[in-house]
């Protein structure tokens, strides 16, 4: 397998990894700062081994990373660029600066916020 491939088959892996909505949730969590689970579990509200599941995806996927203090384990991001992706991707292209400049949009009319 070539490099490309083996960088696209990780993108996958990271794309899959997000693609469900509580987990999601909790990398918008995260952007905040470092959440033990049993935080994660309130703000999520689903059962503790839902959560530690959804965790273990994103951490396979080398989204967020772990650190045990005493007898709790806290969460945060591993991939800090992933935050201005995921805000890139909030609202419809055409309404996102980062991508009208990226498009050349010139159009006098456009709406465009940030």
């Amino acid at each position: 397998m070539d490099t490309t491939t083996q960088h696209i088959e990780k993108q996958a892996q990271l794309f899959k990894a997000l693609g469900h909505p509580s987990r999601l949730r909790m990398v918008h969590f995260l952007k905040g700062g470092a959440l033990c689970v049993c935080e994660l579990q309130e703000l999520i509200g689903s059962d503790m081994s839902t959560v530690s599941r959804h965790l273990s995806v994103l951490k396979n996927a080398k989204i967020v990373k772990d650190e045990k203090k005493g007898t709790n384990v806290y969460y945060s991001l591993a991939l800090p660029c992933l935050s201005a992706f995921l805000e890139c991707t909030y609202d419809t292209p055409f309404r996102r600066k980062c991508c009208v400049e990226s498009m050349g949009i010139t159009n006098g009319n456009q709406e465009v916020e940030g």
